[in-house]
C-alpha cells in the first residue's frame, strides 16, 4: 500500500482536536494517543488510571479493528502517566489486556493529559489485512 488511509469509526471517542483516530500506511497503523473516554458519552469513565487505561485499550481495539489489525499486531506502545504512582495499577490491566509476547513500550509521566485523564496510550501496529 503506498497511500494513507484514514481510520475514523464511531464506535471509538470521537477526536478532541484536529488529528486522526489512526492512519494505515505500508502495512502499518499510526494510533493517536487514547485516553479512557466512553465513545458514546466522550466522558472519562470511572475507575480511576485502571479503569482509563481499560478504556483506552478497548478504544484502541476497536481503532485497530477497523484498520484490519488487532491489539496482537501492536509493535510498540506509549503509556503517558499524569502520576507515576499509577504505574502498577496500569501495567496489570495493561498485562491483563494485551495479548503475549508483550509489543515494544514506553512510559513516560507528563504534567497534565487532555480531558483531565490521567492516562494516554499511543500504539503503532501492524496491518493483518485490509478490511473488506
Amino acid at each position: 500500500m503506498t497511500g494513507r488511509r484514514v481510520i475514523q469509526i464511531p464506535n471509538a471517542p470521537a477526536p478532541v482536536a484536529p488529528y486522526s483516530q489512526a492512519i494505515v500506511r505500508d502495512g502499518l497503523v499510526f494510533c493517536s494517543g487514547a485516553v479512557g473516554t466512553n465513545p458514546t458519552t466522550g466522558q472519562l469513565v470511572d475507575g480511576g488510571a485502571s479503569g482509563q487505561a481499560g478504556q483506552a485499550l478497548e478504544n484502541i481495539a476497536a481503532i485497530l479493528e477497523a484498520a484490519g489489525s488487532g491489539l496482537d499486531l501492536i509493535l510498540k506502545a506509549s503509556i503517558f502517566l499524569v502520576d507515576m504512582a499509577d504505574w502498577a495499577a496500569v501495567n496489570d490491566v495493561y498485562r491483563e489486556r494485551m495479548p503475549q509476547p508483550f509489543p515494544a513500550r514506553t512510559t513516560v509521566v507528563v504534567q497534565a493529559l487532555p480531558l483531565g485523564a490521567q492516562v494516554e496510550i499511543e500504539v503503532l501496529a501492524a496491518v493483518r489485512s485490509e478490511p473488506s
